[in-house]
């Protein structure tokens, strides 16, 4: 009976659930960013853990996380060609399953530093393979909106963390830490149930030389006939793509030095490029020690300042999901730069907020009775601490539809087919160095520079948008087998002033060379129209 409905599971119905297991991978993963904030205020787990009393043993355990996950992108970097989108992704959330459990039941530091590093581990193999899977498997007009419900979903996860941190608060004793530690459990069982009942990528089965497989998946996802227009267009088109990649394979060392055409170092330098001014945007600064920032540096008791972090948080889900609405019609290019502006300026606001609260103490007043240290004197808490918290909202209302989806949409999209799994996962491994990082810095860097850490992060992000500007072409509306095609005809790294390049409808040049990529394949003869290619 289940292989009689895994083989009638044909078009929308298998990208729903290609798509759904993307999101709760998604999901897993901007939960496990969201849930440390709140075991880490948790009394019962200072008591149990009193060793997280000192910032450095609490930022190298927080950042064991980051770590393990850099070492899954590695992981699936080198083994995501070999094992299959979907058997890495497997993997990856077998390895998230055992490091939760062991978290949940954790007793001592040791247990918990392994179950926080193979949770890790996890989510880096997941978070680089899941959206190359989904971007592998779907139509160019509905990729990008179906990457960003990946990307939402992190973000929703991440809010709800926040809030079962905010629930638990009012409740004493183990369960105020252990329960949202345990609800990652739910996750497997979403995701391993459906796993058997959607296919393979049909790129990586025409990779391995599967071609008659990967006929059958084209089939069911454009819920076509073997032989219909569609699933012949795209299998030869698909087909030439890889052969014309491999015609210009040249060594190792000679892609190292930018000297393959279809300029495979430019492309994963780009990847990298998108994930790490993402996390330099700051973040995970705000994600990882905002509820810790609020109580210590802005001076809320510890309950409003997990209200306040949940709040945030929601904020954060909502506009993530605006980004439906725009990334395939502004494009990726655009929402990149926007995003560089508006969070300089949230950065900027709350720098020079509390810097305003620093030198007027007048303008102090006191919330709950109860006095905080910022970092530089003994202060009430400052008017201006209100602002600080409002700008901190608006960072994430501007973050959400701009850099948090962007990144992980683009690391799918630009890359070419035998490079897209190491493409992905060096830029995912990317944004996990970096994570750590930036988790690492953070607290030292607000107890010593105070206002003017967050300058940093506003002084940063205004340097993306030249960078941005100046080197990335958009992919929004082309095909996978476009990239390549792109980089061909544009050798120059300067995209600036290029229509074709920058704009975010797919070129007719991309059209016409795909058409002669089906006519040259000689696979089989059918009547092809430029009209036909773009609803395919």
């Amino acid at each position: 009976m289940a292989i009689t409905s895994r083989n009638r599971l044909r078009g929308g119905q298998l990208v729903i659930l290609i798509t759904f297991i993307d999101a709760m991978s998604s999901c897993w993963f901007g939960y496990c960013q969201g849930v440390f904030a709140g075991v880490l205020v948790s009394p019962d787990f200072l008591k149990l853990f009193p060793e997280f009393n000192n910032g450095s043993i609490s930022g190298a355990v927080t950042g064991s996380f980051f770590i393990g996950a850099f070492v899954g992108a590695i992981v699936a970097f080198i083994l995501g060609d070999r094992l299959g989108r979907k058997n890495t992704i497997i993997a990856g959330h077998i390895l998230n399953t055992v490091g939760a459990a062991l978290q949940t039941s954790a007793y001592s530091l040791p247990q918990l530093v392994v179950g926080r590093t193979l949770n890790g581990i996890g989510i880096g193999i997941t978070s680089t393979m899941s959206p190359v899977y989904l971007g592998e498997c779907v139509k160019p007009h509905l990729r990008g909106r179906l990457l960003v419900i990946g990307a939402s979903s992190n973000v929703s996860s991440f809010a709800l963390a926040n809030w079962i941190s905010y629930a638990l608060a009012f409740r004493s004793g183990a369960i105020q830490w252990r329960l949202p530690l345990a609800i990652q459990l739910i996750f497997p069982f979403l995701i391993f149930p459906i796993a058997p009942f959607v296919p393979e990528s049909p790129r990586w089965l025409l990779l391995v030389g599967r071609d008659d497989e990967a006929k059958q998946v084209i089939s069911k996802l454009n819920n076509d006939s073997i032989t219909g227009d569609s699933v012949l267009a795209d299998y030869n088109s698909i087909g030439a793509s890889i052969r014309l990649e491999r015609s210009h394979r040249v060594p190792l060392m000679d892609v190292l030095r930018n000297r393959d055409k279809t300029q495979n170092l430019r492309r994963l330098i780009l990847s990298c490029g998108t994930q790490f001014m993402q996390q330099f945007t700051g973040v995970n600064s705000l994600g990882f020690y905002l509820p810790t920032l609020l109580h210590e540096s802005v001076g809320y008791d510890l309950q409003t300042s997990r209200l306040l972090a949940a709040v945030s948080g929601t904020i954060y889900f909502i506009a993530a999901f605006f980004a439906l609405a725009v990334v395939d019609r502004v494009g990726r290019r655009k929402l990149m730069l926007y995003g560089s502006i508006l969070t300089a300026a949230c950065h900027l606001i709350s720098s020079l907020s509390l810097r305003a609260a620093q030198e007027d103490p007048s303008r102090a007043k006191t919330v709950g009775s109860k006095r905080f240290r910022m970092g530089f004197h003994n202060l009430t808490v400052p008017q201006f601490g209100s602002v600080t918290v409002a700008f901190f909202v608006i960072y994430h209302a501007v973050f959400a539809p701009t850099w948090a989806g962007i990144p992980w949409v683009y690391a799918a999209e630009v890359n070419s087919i035998g490079w897209r799994t190491r493409g992905a996962g060096a830029a995912t491994a990317t944004n996990w160095i970096t994570g750590f990082a930036v988790v690492q810095f953070t607290k030292v860097g607000i107890d010593n520079l105070q206002w003017a850490f967050f300058l940093i992060f506003a002084i940063l992000c205004v340097s993306f948008f030249p960078v941005v500007y100046c080197f990335y072409p958009e992919t929004a509306g082309r095909k996978l087998e476009d990239m390549d095609e792109m980089f061909l005809r544009n050798p120059s790294w300067f995209v600036f002033g290029k229509k074709e390049l920058t704009q975010p409808t797919r070129p007719q040049a991309f059209i016409d060379a795909e058409l002669a990529r089906i006519s040259d394949s000689q696979v089989t003869i059918i009547e092809v129209t430029p009209d036909k290619l773009e609803k395919m």
